[in-house]
């Protein structure tokens, strides 16, 4: 058995000094491992990540999307540059300690593997695994997936382990704890722009023709004319569909949510209220290239329907939803409206605790 640490990210611009993510776990790590008496060993994976993880981040943005880089550092970091890290100590598995669970089913006498959720609802990882695949399930383990995270912390202090009190970490996988515009300001520029609120009441959500999956799953288009001038911006990339903060309009009966942005015409556009029509929406679409199937014997074809529950972020509740696969995409149609649906994001589909697969959303 060896311990391997990963260091991915060496930049501390825009990161709170108090959440540095890892030069006090290396310690932590390396101290563990003496405990247990095991070999420890140090991987720089800072190349790959920022390559494949930070500059698709600051791209998508860009665009004005909202990409989960914490999915994209499981599936090419974690269980992708990690695991050929490890190849020369010619391991059986990879453990890491992420809640969730693995299994395996005999489909047609051939080995699948299941990714199934953690036990401890309040720390639930599937989500974050959405986009592994077969292989990368085969040479991994979770080895904690079945306990609650209070559990291990009784453990880690039964055996004495310096990482028993450490607190959990938070923000960008690897990076920590960020202040999100400065640290977009590495690469994206402000750029001064306006915001515009939408009554509630606007006639854009009166639920007309809305009898296709494309009506069902475009999300509303917005011009000037639609609300009245509410403010100024430092940029339309800096936001996010259901984002609250940083707007910093004032003298409102009710708080602003972002509903949309338009990065071409840097605009930004505003509701009142959580509630606001705005910030819901019935369904979601992925393009034909971008559905992953963990489960690969369950794909679907063009003109297959199923039903499944689903989730765009972590920690959201499942909800129930029709998958319909056409030529053009996937479209995945909730059985209630979902808020803060927002391009870049990636849905999950589940069955019975199993996840089964994956897409970004691309509107």
């Amino acid at each position: 058995m060896i311990a391997m640490f990963m260091i991915n990210w060496h930049d501390k611009t825009g990161v709170i000094d108090a959440d540095c993510p890892w030069d006090e776990d290396v310690l932590f790590a390396e101290l563990v491992a003496k405990k247990i008496g095991i070999p420890f060993e140090v991987v720089d994976l800072s190349g790959p990540y920022k390559k494949r993880v930070i500059d698709y981040m600051f791209s998508e943005y860009e665009k004005g999307r909202t990409p989960n880089p914490d999915v994209l550092c499981n599936r090419e970091i974690k269980f992708d540059a990690f695991l050929k890290a490890a190849e020369k100590f010619n391991p059986d598995f990879v453990a890491t300690g992420h809640y969730c669970k693995k299994d395996e089913v005999d489909v047609n006498g051939k080995t699948m593997y299941r990714l199934l959720a953690g036990d401890d609802p309040n720390k639930e990882q599937s989500y974050f695994l959405c986009q592994l695949s077969q292989e990368q399930l085969a040479r991994t383990l979770f080895p904690i997936g079945h306990l609650k995270k209070e559990e291990v912390r009784a453990i880690a202090r039964k055996q004495k382990l310096a990482s028993a009190e450490k607190k959990d970490s938070q923000g960008i996988c690897f990076v920590g704890k960020v202040h999100l515009p400065e640290f977009l300001q590495q690469k994206l520029e402000p750029k001064e722009g306006n915001i515009f609120e939408i009554p509630a009441d606007s006639p854009l959500y009166e639920e007309t023709n809305l009898c296709s999956l494309a009506d069902l799953t475009r999300p509303v288009k917005y011009r000037i004319s639609d609300g009245i001038y509410a403010g100024k911006h430092r940029g339309a990339h800096f936001f996010t569909i259901g984002q609250r903060k940083g707007l910093q309009v004032g003298g409102k009966k009710e708080p602003l949510f972002v509903i949309a942005t338009d990065v071409d015409k840097n605009r930004v556009y505003v509701g009142q209220g959580k509630t606001h029509p705005g910030l819901y929406r019935k369904g979601l679409r992925i393009l034909p290239e971008e559905v992953h199937w963990i489960r690969p014997d369950l794909s679907m074809a063009a003109g297959d329907s199923r039903k499944y529950l689903v989730r765009i972020r972590y920690r959201q509740a499942l909800e129930q939803a029709t998958l319909k696969m056409e030529q053009d995409g996937m479209y995945i149609i909730f059985d209630r409206p979902q808020r803060g649906i927002a391009a870049g994001q990636f849905a999950a589909w589940y069955d019975e605790g199993e996840l089964i697969g994956s897409g970004v959303i691309h509107q």
